[in-house]
């Protein structure tokens, strides 16, 4: 287990002086007011009233509530429900690399494909902004980082499955409640938050606004609420980037020179990378409920919500696998470089040296070969990147008489993620050498010998590409749902309804242009260089050796864009990337029945779902007997319909037991599945022009299968208090993985045809089992705690772990409130776990902890001061391959605070 290093900082200090001294006026405290009449204004209040959700629960379920806006102390909803226990949180969504904001949600250790999100009890569109994920792994999942936490009422983290619950959930399901006008005490609800956000790392300050209006009328039969939040961020994240390992070809110069380098992993490129960003995220909801009489109600919700994310990257890295195992692009023979001196241990050569004059001189007039540049360096600029996230629901009950009530929904929604303009320029350094050393987790060293990389000199042009991506995600839906009550023995009620929804995921690349003047000939175009370099203090929370680069040149997005503008030409529907689409659509069709049973000391209900799915995707196939697009760059092709139904029968049974007033014993079994992730229907082709991979999908995947066994003790111990003990095992028969194989494309960086190694997914049998432990307390006077622990241990048929599957997590948080001031601490830790592939090879994230504090300070009953700290102990995130001496990655993006005012009337 990895062991973070924590340099405490004077706003950490103050935080701890204040959980220690601010107690001091409030010791004592007014006896417990019964549950039932619990009013809830603090963290206490909200724990409790989430006890009391959990202990009604007939299922497995962990419930987080809030009241006032920014009562939360985490900035979405992702921040919040980690810290439950059986829960893990990430902030990236593939192969991007982890930034600071958290964005995807796991349960029990595994992916957040098999995590099923809900708001209100109905799914909802999502989108991505980063491109990679656009058109790489689109998965299942959605964005956190497009829900803010004020949208909140409470989620419900549900760990079992019962039949009236949406299918899709393997590993079960987070339903995010929203706030209802009709739920408000007052008649005219207004609140407001205004903050200033703080990062550390890019040093700059940005605003964050939002506010809540609700209002109902006298009678309490009609009510009003609209929600709306602007929040601006800058991110900036200093990284080492490894881009997988690659085997040195026993024909190689090197293998031949020295025999035992055949087949040892030289790394594919080390990269000094430099991400920036600025981030927008507006929106609002609206609700109108509408309740005319006791029996009948109507409520129709809407939420939007919008993420400008206009970023910049800049790589810097060596080519040493390239380097070793070039081939002549005419003649096919071996022309890579010899090391000089190297150091092979566990299978990887983990340090090299080679001369200046083992690469060829460049010339005016000959192309250079992409695979002997000592270095690369790239400048992407994607001035447009967004994604957003909306909905549009109805919803109706109606107690037809005193047995039997009738409810029902219909919705639409929509995601969209789009990066229009990914432009991309790639330097090559010549009349340089090469040599680095791997340290394992420890950032790598390396240097260039007859270069100095903080001046774009001796740099031709290798390449440039430009491309645009748009992926939607859209579903309409409409539900109808019955409750008998019975009455009869232990049957209590009977619930039975039906659900249809049609689903639809689409990814387009209408065009891929590239430069017919980058041929790496010092004739071809260079862009305007300013003279500026990286941020004199890049990389120094990932490392302050020496030998770790960080001085490097940069090119200005304005450049950048100036310089595509005039040669980045060779684009327009020729270029379609027809390899990298995706075209999704499903249309499925449940219906269930479930019985309520009660009896002395116990409850629970048996269920079982009964679901149609129809899937038809189109997967453009190369050449074809009458294809289309026979002047594309990238040859001719037939868009292909591959239609297949299948059907699933989910049987669920969940009982509680009160074993005593103050002991309550759960058993669950149900029967799961999640349909398999959009791109790994599609065979659509995802390539990296520079690594020589990329991912494809299987048409004929099926969707993971699981039967789910749960088992669980909580004890009450006392008011506000739980200790809790569960067990879990999850059968998974069809779950999905990864293998790897070499097929030729069209390279559209170097143009030509080259071989990349392809990653596609299989079904295979897994299984995982673990055990959660929690415990959470009102202590003394207004401090309490809450503790918990995670243990997961999930693999498949093959030895391979389940992807996600982080085999220890456990969260520690404190917290202090009285009349005015409420403090809480909270630190929260998961175990290194498997990211699956990235770039065709083995991805593994490095253990990780996460320090967050939250103040607040009540000047009076409209007013009070916040204050939040995120990542308090500025941890580094790192990951590697298949073992620590392949490393893969390390980012640092650095801690993040915010002041503000809260009012409210």
């Amino acid at each position: 287990m990895e062991r973070m290093k924590t340099t405490p900082t004077p706003i950490a200090s103050a935080v701890f002086m204040m959980l220690a001294c601010g107690a001091a006026p409030a010791w004592a405290q007014s006896a417990d007011k019964p549950m039932e009449q619990v009013v809830v204004t603090g963290i206490r209040a909200s724990l409790e009233q989430a006890l009391t959700r959990k202990r009604n629960s007939d299922t497995l379920a962990e419930v987080i509530s809030a009241e006032d806006i920014g009562k939360m102390p985490d900035k979405n909803v992702a921040d919040a429900v980690q810290r439950v226990p059986g829960v893990n949180i990430s902030s990236s969504a593939g192969g991007e690399g982890g930034f600071a904001e958290n964005d995807r949600v796991s349960i029990r250790g595994t992916s957040s494909s098999l995590t099923q999100t809900l708001v209100n009890g109905h799914t909802i569109g999502t989108g991505d902004w980063f491109v990679l994920d656009q058109t790489g792994a689109v998965g299942r999942s959605v964005s956190y980082a497009l829900l803010p936490s004020e949208i909140v009422s409470a989620v419900t983290v549900q760990k079992s499955q019962q039949a009236d619950m949406v299918e899709g959930g393997v590993a079960g399901s987070v339903n995010i409640e929203t706030r209802k006008p009709l739920d408000f005490k007052k008649q005219f609800t207004a609140e407001a938050t205004v903050q200033a956000i703080y990062a550390d790392l890019p040093r700059k300050t940005d605003p964050q606004m939002n506010a809540l209006f609700g209002w109902k009328n006298d009678a309490k039969t009609f009510g009003v609420l609209v929600q709306l939040f602007y929040e601006k961020r800058h991110e900036r994240r200093d990284g080492q980037e490894f881009y997988g390992y690659t085997p040195i070809d026993a024909e190689s110069n090197a293998a031949k020179a020295h025999p035992e380098l055949a087949g040892i992993l030289a790394p594919s490129g080390i990269s000094a990378s430099l991400f920036e960003q600025e981030r927008k995220r507006t929106g609002g909801a609206i609700d109108l409920q509408f309740k005319p009489s006791r029996d009948l109600s109507f409520d129709i919700n809407g939420f939007s919500s919008s993420l400008d994310a206009a970023n910049y990257n800049r790589s810097f890295y060596n080519n040493i696998s390239a380097n070793i195992n070039a081939t002549d692009p005419i003649t096919g023979a071996p022309v890579g470089v010899v090391p000089s001196a190297y150091v092979i241990k566990s299978g990887t050569l983990v340090s090299a040296t080679i001369p200046a004059s083992q690469y060829p001189a460049v010339s005016a007039t000959k192309t250079y070969n992409s695979s002997l540049y000592s270095a690369f360096g790239d400048q992407i600029y994607r001035p447009g990147s967004a994604s957003s996230s909306a909905y549009i629901d109805l919803d109706g009950s109606y107690r037809v008489n005193d047995d039997l009530r009738i409810s029902g929904s219909v919705g639409y929604t929509r995601g969209v993620g789009k990066t229009p303009s990914d432009i991309g320029y790639e330097a090559g350094l010549t009349g340089a050498g090469s040599t680095y050393t791997l340290n394992g987790l420890s950032p790598a060293t390396m240097s260039f010998p007859g270069a100095d990389t903080s001046r774009f000199t001796n740099y031709v042009t290798a390449s440039a590409w430009g491309s645009n991506v748009k992926t939607q995600d859209t579903e309409k839906y409409g539900q109808l749902d019955g409750e008998l009550r019975l009455d009869r023995g232990v049957m209590e009620s009977a619930k039975f309804g039906v659900r249809y929804a049609e689903h639809h995921r689409s990814t387009s690349q209408p065009e891929n242009r590239s430069c017919p003047a980058c041929d790496g000939t010092t004739s071809a175009p260079l862009p305007q260089w300013d003279g500026s370099t990286f941020p004199g203090n890049f990389g120094k929370n990932i490392s302050t050796d020496a030998g770790f680069l960080r001085n490097v040149w940069q090119i200005s997005p304005a450049a950048i864009a100036a310089w595509a503008a005039k040669y980045d030409l060779a684009g327009g529907p020729t270029t379609r990337n027809w390899a990298g689409e995706l075209d999704v659509r499903e249309k499925t069709s449940a219906i269930y029945g479930m019985v309520n049973l009660a009896g002395d000391s116990w409850r629970g209900n048996v269920g079982v779902r009964y679901v149609h799915t129809n899937q038809a995707t189109i997967t453009n196939v190369p050449g074809g007997s009458n294809p289309i697009g026979l002047d594309n760059i990238n040859g001719p092709y037939t868009p292909t319909l591959n239609e297949r139904g299948y059907n699933d029968v989910l049987p669920s049974a969940n009982f509680k037991f009160d074993l005593s007033p103050t002991l309550v014993g759960r058993l669950a079994v149900a029967k799961t599945m999640a349909r398999p992730d959009y791109s790994a229907m599609v065979g659509a082709v995802t390539l990296n022009d520079t690594n020589l991979t990329g991912s494809s999908g299987n048409p004929n995947l099926k969707p993971v299968r699981s039967v789910n066994y749960d088992a669980a003790l909580e004890w009450y111990f006392a008011p506000k208090s739980l200790l809790s003990a569960g067990v879990f095992y999850m059968d998974m028969s069809s779950y999905v993985t990864y293998g790897t194989a070499n097929l030729t494309y069209y390279n559209t960086s170097f143009k030509r045809f080259d071989s990349y190694s392809i990653s596609s997914p299989t079904n295979i049998a897994a299984k995982n089992k673990g055990v959660e432990l929690a415990w959470q307390q009102h202590i003394w006077g207004g401090f309490g705690a809450l503790a918990n622990y995670t243990y997961t241990d999930g693999s498949a048929e093959d030895g391979k772990p389940v992807v996600g599957n982080s085999k220890n997590t456990y969260n520690a948080e404190t917290y202090y409130e009285d009349d005015r001031l409420s403090a809480r601490l909270a630190y929260t830790y998961r175990s290194s776990f498997s990211g699956g592939l990235y770039n065709s090879f083995p991805q593994v994230m490095a253990g990780t902890g996460n320090l967050a504090a939250s103040l607040n300070y009540k000047i009076n009953d409209n007013l009070s001061i916040t204050f939040d700290a995120l990542n308090l102990n500025n941890a580094v995130l790192r990951y590697y391959g298949t073992n620590k001496d392949q490393p893969i990655a390390s980012y640092s993006n650095g801690r993040q605070y915010y002041l503000g005012l809260r009012g409210k009337l």
